[in-house]
């Protein structure tokens, strides 16, 4: 499974749920970072959640 979104959009998403005290948004933002660096596939999960920032 791969994220459809790219990595500067979850570092842009990372930043603002951090200024919004989001942190289950900003947990799952780090996990897919932390996985791309490792180079894995992230959770859906986490994909899920940071796709559903702006919804």
């Amino acid at each position: 499974m791969q994220s459809d979104i790219p990595l500067d959009t979850v570092w842009s998403i990372l930043e603002a749920a951090n200024e919004l005290g989001d942190t289950h948004t900003v947990d799952a933002c780090r996990r897919i970072i932390d996985a791309n660096l490792r180079g894995d596939a992230p959770g859906q999960s986490d994909v899920n959640a940071v796709a559903a920032f702006f919804a």
